[in-house]
Order: structure tokens, then C-alpha cells, then sequence
């Protein structure tokens, strides 16, 4: 087992999960409207639909690699190259961190549904996972399949611990974001930065 692979990952999942997105965004947004624990609700919610992407790429990816070990090297260059997309995407973009705060008030078990569905009724996620999990496979012994649900939750937990870190200081954040205008420009060569990274270390790994 390669531990630094894994320490490898942990830090990479960490850096894509802070980055300014759709999720983050929303927890933020209910944590400032409804109040702390909405957010960790709705954090909650989103985390746990991991499971449902890491599933579909576990069972699929396993498969791929016990026909042939050129396919798995076609999937990371797949990979690979789909992050060197998302950086030339926000690259090309003009990305603003907005705080729309004219959200309805939702139960806590309402919202943990809604991110729940959120999150697995975006394809993109699957995508996602599947340029970036096969690049941090660890071990060339143990089963494939588990491998995967070992990143997924590893994932899932750092996502838990990230976003209700940002529900339970979502005044701090947002009153960040109101003072500093040019964070918009700073966060977006920050992921350039690190799409193009892990792209390279998926690539080589």
C-alpha cells in the first residue's frame, strides 16, 4: 500500500473541494439565510451522494482494468486531460462568487434531501470522479473495487468536514467575500493551478 498516494489525495480532494463552486456556494447561502445547522444539513446531504458516483465509478473502472491494463492507461489519460479542460474552461470564464440570499426556508431533513439529489443527479460528478479517482489507486494488491470505496469515502468525509466548516463560518466568509472584490480573480488562477497539477500527477502517477 502506498500511503503517499493516499496523502496525496486527501491534500488534491481537499484543494478541489475549497475551491468556489455551485455546492460550496449553496451550502454558504443557507448558512447565512437559515442559520447554521441548515448548512451542515445541506453539506451533509451533498457528501452523501458520493457514494452513488464513487459506486458507478468503482464497479465500472474495476472492470476496465482486470480486461486490460492499456485501457486503464487510456482511462487516466482521460483523465488527465478532461482537468486540463477545466482549467482551460475557467480559464476562458468569467466566474463570480455571488451570494443570492432570497432562498425559501426548508426543513433540516428537506435540505439534506436536496442535496442529496443535487449532487446525484449531476453527471458531472461522475465524470469527475472518473478522471480523477483511477490516478490515486494505491495499491497493486488489494481489491480494486475497494480501493475506490476507500477514495470515495475519504472524499466524502473531507467534503463533510469542508463544507459544514464553511456552514458554521458563513458570516466570516461572507463578509469576506463583500470586502475583497478581487477574490474572484485570485481564486480562479488558484484553479487553474490546481486542475493543471493534478492532471500532470494523475498522468505520471
Amino acid at each position: 500500500m502506498n500511503y503517499e498516494i493516499l496523502i496525496s489525495f486527501i491534500g488534491a480532494s481537499m484543494l478541489l473541494t475549497i475551491m468556489p463552486g455551485p455546492d460550496i456556494i449553496y451550502v454558504l447561502v443557507q448558512s447565512i439565510t437559515n442559520g447554521k445547522k441548515y448548512g451542515v444539513a445541506t453539506a451533509l446531504g451533498l457528501a452523501s451522494g458520493i457514494l452513488i458516483h464513487t459506486t458507478l465509478v468503482a464497479f465500472g473502472v474495476s472492470a476496465i482494468i482486470k480486461q486490460s491494463q492499456w485501457l486503464f492507461f487510456a482511462i487516466k489519460l482521460f483523465g488527465a486531460l478532461y482537468l486540463l479542460y477545466l482549467a482551460y474552461l475557467t480559464f476562458k470564464s468569467d466566474e463570480e462568487v455571488l451570494l443570492n440570499t432570497k432562498v425559501q426556508k426548508k426543513g433540516l431533513l428537506k435540505l439534506y434531501k436536496q442535496g442529496f439529489i443535487m449532487n446525484v443527479l449531476n453527471p458531472k460528478v461522475s465524470i469527475f470522479f472518473l478522471a480523477f479517482f483511477p490516478g490515486f489507486l494505491y495499491s497493486t494488491t488489494q481489491n480494486t473495487t475497494l480501493q475506490f470505496y476507500i477514495l470515495g469515502a475519504l472524499f466524502m468525509l473531507q467534503t463533510i468536514l469542508i463544507f459544514s466548516g464553511v456552514a458554521i463560518l458563513s458570516g466570516n466568509l461572507a463578509e469576506y467575500l463583500k470586502e475583497h472584490p478581487k477574490f474572484n480573480t485570485q481564486i480562479k488562477w488558484f484553479k487553474i493551478l490546481v486542475f493543471v497539477s493534478i492532471a500532470i500527477f494523475i498522468l505520471f502517477s
